[in-house]
């Protein structure tokens, strides 16, 4: 495997560690979000995902749009959001429910790795 795409991996998942960067994202989903939004959707501090959406916003997992007064989130790729679905086990089909609870990583997936 190339050296640059092993890098951009690892400073990918190094980036998607922080369990609030990810509830900022899974909050986002495959729609447009404002900061109030998201504050709301994950009751983190407006400070807190501040701090959270600048890494994630530079890095370009997610792009912006300005509206008025109000920026608006999205992911910038929607197969993030589909990779990071079927890591926590959950189907598509699943993820389009409300009630569906996320569990990272999947035992499944833990056990393989902890043999």
């Amino acid at each position: 495997m190339d050296e640059k795409i092993l890098d951009s991996l690892a400073r990918l998942f190094k980036l998607l560690s922080d369990a609030n960067r990810l509830r900022i994202i899974f909050a986002i989903g495959k729609e447009k979000k404002s900061v109030s939004e998201i504050i709301e959707a994950t009751s983190l501090s407006q400070t807190l995902v501040s701090f959270h959406l600048r890494p994630l916003r530079e890095s370009g997992l997610l792009s912006t749009e300005r509206r008025g007064p109000f920026v608006y989130y999205s992911v910038s790729d929607p197969v993030l959001m589909d990779l990071l679905v079927s890591l926590c086990g959950v189907s598509p089909k699943e993820e389009l429910k409300e009630e569906v609870n996320f569990v990272c990583p999947p035992m499944r997936f833990m056990r393989k790795w902890m043999k």
